[in-house]
């Protein structure tokens, strides 16, 4: 039953099978159920319009084009993330380095008594400095080249940098929801690498 006013053609498949492909099937007029010849627009008895097909959903390689542009904006981040650990945790560490070793002697008055463990923490922040941004660097250069290990050292740099309130976190979360799941995987396994 077809509404009054709406241009709509109704398909009746000729063997009756609702599957039928476009040969088989016969249009018929909403308005007066005159049959109706394939493409033709109008209605040759009544004038009525015919509803024009809706446009075909985007494929699949439309999908992974789509997808491939958020790699590369997210392996650009990951590299931006990367050289900014670098630099600030190179002047922390100096001006820490710098405090411990009583160079600060205006602001502190006088030496700061010296810590036997001060040395010990200073390599192990430049150690884990070292190690999470290598890893942020890791994650972008696989990202960007869409190596098969790419997406493997990206989930763990995501997963190291989720206490890394706010950005660290944000690029956590925005890397696991590009990443994880099934379909993310397979559409990481159609890029094409390089």
């Amino acid at each position: 039953m077809a509404l009054k006013g709406f241009p709509v053609a109704v398909t009746i498949s000729v063997a009756g099978n609702l599957a039928a492909s476009a040969e088989e099937a016969t249009m018929y007029c909403s308005a007066c159920g005159h049959a109706l010849a394939p493409g033709q627009p109008v209605c040759p008895q009544c004038g009525r319009p015919m509803a024009v097909a809706p446009p075909p959903m985007p494929g699949f390689q439309f999908e992974l084009a789509a997808y491939a542009g958020k790699m590369r904006a997210l392996s650009t981040v990951w590299f931006i993330y990367g050289g900014l650990s670098i630099v600030l945790g190179i002047i922390s560490l100096a001006f820490a380095d710098a405090f411990f070793h009583g160079r600060f002697n205006y602001w502190t008055h006088g030496p700061f008594p010296p810590f036997w463990f001060g040395p010990a923490v200073l390599h192990l922040a430049w150690t884990m400095l070292i190690m999470r941004a290598g890893l942020a660097l890791m994650a972008g250069w696989g990202l960007m080249e869409r190596a098969s290990w790419g997406r493997i050292v990206a989930i763990i740099a995501a997963i190291v940098n989720l206490i890394k309130f706010p950005f660290g976190t944000a690029l956590g979360i925005w890397t696991l929801v590009m990443l994880v799941g099934y379909r993310n995987a397979t559409l990481y396994d159609q890029l094409p690498e390089g």
